[in-house]
């Protein structure tokens, strides 16, 4: 049996090599540490290949469990556009017998060029936009962004510029219009773009809501001086009962039948905006997207001598209610607006011959795809019922889709006006226009 003086070198031995394996073991940790280090960062943005677009072409994403997320994704809007409108009349008469003159145009334009960044940021529920957004036919540009917190599907709190959600056409639906733009109609009623904030989500499947407070219905490049203290309230209710009415992405709300499903799809849905509405607020026309208020003869309703001679409205309340439904089927796609708007409460610089005004309206818009995905054939209309004034529209024209792609289409019409009720220089439309006015344009909305 071993002494104690014969086990003291062998314990020995035990502990040096028990300190050599912690050693060794801390070693590997620490090397452990590095290493997962080195292979976190940096990460590749995306695989270069297909993968890299998603709705949009993605420039930088982080994987999932980076310490800071971040998402930069680009995309781009661009709508160029032959207009003839010479065969309209030069001039129009008012409702109070003035002659006013019609501005024809025969011109190729770069009608609307919007180059657009976002993503998220620090999380991904923390979402942001940046906008660059020019109107050849405006001879403008805008700047515009938006911050977002998406807390979930039923609510996304936004703040920034956006379209006022009084018309189905200002709610994620541009510019997949079946048509080559909005309706005469809807442009003479629909608001504009402000900046503002506004709550957005789908709470039960298939309804969806957007609520929106603004500085006004068209302040998209007025100072902050010149904007009243008036904000604007807005709202749209959609519900979509057999499913989405589009495929997911930036084409989810699109108007037309492109991918021709076998299943009947319906949209139903209802919007108001109501404002206090300032003459210096309302009558500038420098920006891409603004269509200031005018009377349904063609006027603008804050110009002098308007409701009558040599007086001047100053502030009108702006009230407008819109119902909206739309059906897809098999390549077929109709949809339909119904517009009322009023205008009261009027504060002048002279005495009026009413106190109020009332219009109405409605547009229509029904295509088939002859060609599935490739050629849809449409034809489209809308009527103002107005306080001095009834207009109309009537026309059609054709889609042609020449990749397989929904993002990118040439786009011939022809429609027939009569007394158009206001003027827009992005729009096909002045007002006091008549006749035959051919178009046709490309879109490019990646």
């Amino acid at each position: 049996m071993a002494t104690s003086d014969e086990a003291t070198p062998l314990d020995e031995e035990v502990r040096r090599l028990e300190e050599q394996q912690r050693i060794l073991l801390e070693m590997i940790d620490r090397l452990k540490v590095r290493l997962d280090e080195s292979t976190a960062a940096p990460a590749p943005p995306v695989p270069a290949d297909g993968e890299r677009y998603r709705d949009g072409i993605v420039i930088w994403e982080t994987p999932e469990a980076a310490t800071i997320p971040f998402l930069l994704k680009f995309n781009i809007n661009t709508q160029l556009r032959y207009l003839n409108t010479l065969s309209s009349d030069d001039t129009f008469t008012d409702h109070l017998g003035d002659v006013r003159e019609v501005h024809r145009r025969n011109d190729i334009t770069v009608n609307r060029a919007m180059f657009i960044l976002g993503g998220y940021v620090f999380d991904p529920r923390a979402r942001y936009s940046f906008t660059v957004w020019t109107s050849a036919g405006a001879a403008s540009i805008v700047v515009a962004g938006t911050i977002g917190w998406q807390f979930n599907n039923a609510l996304t709190f936004t703040a920034g510029y956006t379209g006022v959600p009084g018309s189905r056409s200002l709610v994620d639906t541009f510019p997949f219009f079946q048509a080559i733009d909005r309706s005469m109609a809807d442009n003479f009623f629909r608001p504009g773009f402000t900046q503002g904030a506004w709550a957005k989500g789908e709470p039960v499947k298939g309804l969806s809501y957007l609520a929106f407070v603004g500085n006004g219905l068209n302040t998209l490049s007025i100072s902050a001086s010149k904007i009243d203290t008036n904000l604007l309230a807005s709202g749209s209710v959609w519900w979509e009962p057999l499913g989405a009415y589009g495929e997911p992405g930036k084409s989810r709300n699109m108007y037309d039948d492109y991918f021709s499903s076998r299943r009947i799809r319906i949209r139903l849905g209802t919007s108001f905006t109501r404002s206090r509405e300032d003459r210096f607020s309302n009558l500038d026309q420098s920006s891409p997207e603004n269509t200031s208020l005018y009377n349904s003869d063609g006027v603008l309703t804050f110009s002098t001598g308007a409701f009558a001679p040599g007086v001047t409205v100053d502030e009108a309340l702006y009230r407008m209610w819109a119902i909206d439904g739309g059906l897809k089927w098999n390549g077929f796609a109709v949809n339909g607006q119904y517009f009322q708007r009023w205008l009261n409460d009027f504060v002048a610089n002279g005495p009026l011959p009413l106190a109020s005004t009332f219009d109405r309206g409605f547009e229509w818009t029904a295509g088939q795809f002859v060609i599935p995905r490739k050629l849809q054939l449409y034809g489209r209309g809308s009527r103002v019922f107005g306080q001095f004034r009834d207009s109309s529209e009537y026309g059609g024209g054709a889609r042609w889709y020449f990749l397989p792609t929904e993002r990118l289409w040439l786009n011939p019409e022809l429609i027939k006006v009569d007394h158009v009720p206001y003027s827009g220089a992005f729009t096909p439309y002045t007002a006091g226009m008549n006749g035959w006015t051919p178009m046709i344009q490309t879109v490019l909305a990646f």
